[in-house]
């Protein structure tokens, strides 16, 4: 089965346009990693960041959920920095919220099911590739 994969640059461009709100799934509070540098991109450019962490307050300023479920304010792009296998049981989270729009895998993380299942359910999908490589090579 060939990998499920937004490759028009154009649908990405426009995601990453039309996008105000991004849950980061996985987004540790160490600055080392690449989930805090690219949710500190993201909200430099920006963004609104919501931190999706088991631990924590507090991650770049914003309050850290535990999970996607708990978050009450509105959310245009799930980002994903966890394991592929992960994606399945966040897209059973996804598609109980009405808001979420966008389901977005990180560089390294392709689950062509999960990524079916979503379009089908009528949600932009991206997977194997970085918000922020991204938004750098698309919008500035």
């Amino acid at each position: 089965m060939p990998t499920i994969n937004t490759n028009d640059v154009k649908e990405i461009k426009k995601i990453l346009e039309d996008v105000k709100t991004i849950a980061i799934i996985g987004l540790s509070p160490n600055e080392t990693k690449e989930s805090n540098m690219v949710g500190k991109y993201l909200q430099s450019v920006g963004y609104k960041i919501i931190p999706v962490y088991p631990k924590e307050e507090f991650i770049l300023g914003e309050k850290v959920y535990r999970s996607l479920s708990e978050i009450t304010e509105r959310v245009d792009m799930v980002d994903m920095f966890r394991k592929p296998a992960i994606a399945d049981s966040l897209l059973e989270e996804v598609l109980k919220r009405d808001d979420v729009k966008v389901f977005w895998l990180q560089l390294g993380i392709v689950n062509n099911e999960a990524c079916e299942k979503a379009k089908k359910a009528g949600l932009k999908v991206v997977q194997n590739r970085c918000s922020k490589i991204e938004h750098q090579r698309l919008i500035k």
